[in-house]
Parts: structure tokens; sequence; C-alpha cells
């Protein structure tokens, strides 16, 4: 793990990556060594890359998407932190909801965590609904399902007219 051990107990999370701006496979593949690099954090695993249509608003490139698995001993909001200071590096901006990004960052499980607070929702909250998300996480996960929300390949078939095309790492 990187970073001294600073005895806290280590937890699993997935985290959901994808980029529609300037070379959005090299962000998603720098995001990937990015989180590696966070303290008291191990990449154990991460997705092959994904082409998505965009949600929401449709008027946009189409998207490069993956899935991350890793451990860490950082506490839910303080993973949230580290991975939109992630995003600033990316050049993210907000300008408004589902807006093109150079990248972002969802943080989509921890451990088996049901939260629902201001800044922070566990599971993600429209995961179960989106086979960009599902695809990648079904490819990687060592779990079968998403707390309080059912079986991953369940969930994955009830998005099947969602395009999604797989693409090989690069």
């Amino acid at each position: 793990m990187n970073g001294a051990d600073n005895g806290r107990i280590a937890s699993y999370a997935y985290i959901g990556l994808g980029s529609n701006l300037d070379e959005s496979a090299a962000h998603v593949q720098k995001a990937f060594e990015e989180l590696g690099e966070l303290p008291f954090t191990r990449l154990l695993a991460h997705s092959s890359l994904y082409r998505s249509a965009p949600v929401g608003h449709l008027d946009q490139p189409d998207f490069i998407n993956a899935v991350a698995h890793i451990e860490t001993a950082l506490p839910p909001q303080d993973l949230l932190r580290a991975l939109l200071g992630i995003e600033q590096k990316h050049g993210r901006v907000r300008e408004y909801l589902n807006a093109p990004r150079t990248l972002d960052l969802d943080l989509l499980l921890y451990d088996d965590l049901q939260l629902d607070e201001d800044s922070l929702t566990l599971p993600h909250p429209r995961m179960h609904e989106r086979a960009f998300v599902l695809q990648p996480l079904l490819e990687i996960a060592s779990i079968s399902s998403i707390p309080g929300r059912g079986n991953i390949r369940e969930l994955l078939a009830a998005c099947e007219g969602q395009r999604l095309e797989h693409r090989l790492n690069t």
C-alpha cells in the first residue's frame, strides 16, 4: 500500500472513470496510475476501456469509460476529496450538469457501505442504470452484487439498449 502504515484497516473501493475531452484514453490511463499513487492506497485492478454515448447532455463527444478496483485505508470522504484533486490536475471544469469533461472520477462502491450524505452517496446513485459502469465493473469485480440494488449481471441486462463499445487498452 502506498505511504506509511497508518494503522487503519484497509477497505476495498471501485472507482468509475470517464473522459470525453482532449486525449480521453490518455486521461483515463494516467488516472489509473494516479489512483495507485494516493496515500494508503493500492490499485488492485482496472478494466479495459470502453466507448459510450453521452448521457443527459447528448450534444458532446462519446466518452471513454473504465472502472478501477483499489484497496485503501482512506475513509470515504477523504478518498472522494483525493479523487476530486486528481480531476483538478486533469483540468476538470464543472460548467453544468453532464457537461463534457477531461476526467470524471466517481466513487462507486466502498466495501458494502450504504451512505446518503450531501456530498457522497454510496453506492453511487445511478451506477445500477449505466452499462458504461456495469460492464467494466463486471470485468474486474470480486463482487456479484451492488448493495441495495441487486445482481450486477441482472442490472446490466436491464441496460441492454445502451450503446457500449469495448476498446482494447493502448
